[in-house]
């Protein structure tokens, strides 16, 4: 009965924070200035036609840097509250057709995780959408070998050096051009062209690569429980 009645008082008290929101709503016939800005400086200033990419990537480079930084954080408390133990049941080796099949998915998915944050300038999609597919294309290795052995050397090589040239390119944006992650420090290229937007494309990669390495290694390290 008490559950029941939180549950009510719950939807009531969300009901009385939308309520003016949806009274007070007024259809938009035009961009706001703000809007405005970052779509005219998407094109002409950074030369990218995903003006959402424009926006995380240099206008609020340093809200971006903050993420990546909370999730290196999450990873690491997650490496020390779950220790990899042994486990108890009796390991079984993967039969070769699964190991193999396992293999050339996992290889289609990296390559379609690293497709999408090379191209987060043009199309929908970026570094974190990039690097949670990298990191699937790991589970589904672990899924399909339990004996599976993932360097661990190798993917906090991955890790720190991209969140290390991440801030480089942001510290030298602040100093050359007064814009952390400001992409105009490098030529911007044709509109259009995968070489293009700048420093955009390296920064998105970059993000890619440092968060595939993390939810990898988030992931081995669960697979231990």
């Amino acid at each position: 009965m008490i559950k029941n009645v939180l549950v009510v008082l719950a939807l009531l008290g969300l009901l009385v924070m939308f309520l003016p929101i949806v009274n007070n709503f007024q259809e938009r016939s035009e961009l706001s200035e703000l809007a405005t800005d970052y779509v005219n400086g998407s094109i002409k200033d950074l030369n990218s036609p995903n003006v959402v990419t424009s926006v995380i990537v240099t206008y609020r480079g340093l809200d971006t840097l903050g993420e990546v930084t909370v999730l290196f954080l999450a990873t690491l408390a997650v490496g020390f509250l779950l220790k990899k133990k042994a486990l108890k049941t009796e390991k079984k080796e993967a039969t070769e057709n699964l190991k193999t099949t396992s293999t050339f998915l996992a290889a289609l998915v990296m390559v379609l995780g690293i497709y999408i944050f090379s191209h987060g300038h043009l199309t929908p999609g970026g570094g974190f959408q990039g690097g949670v597919i990298i990191a699937s294309g790991f589970l589904l290795l672990i899924l399909a070998d339990i004996n599976l052995k993932i360097n661990h050397t190798i993917i906090q090589l991955v890790e720190s050096f991209s969140g290390v040239f991440y801030v480089i390119i942001g510290a030298v944006g602040l100093v050359l051009t007064i814009g952390f992650l400001n992409s105009r420090i490098i030529p911007l290229g044709e509109f259009g062209n995968l070489f293009s937007a700048g420093s955009i494309p390296i920064i998105y990669s970059l993000i890619g690569l440092k968060v595939g390495a993390e939810l990898t290694n988030i992931i081995d390290t669960m697979e231990g429980e």
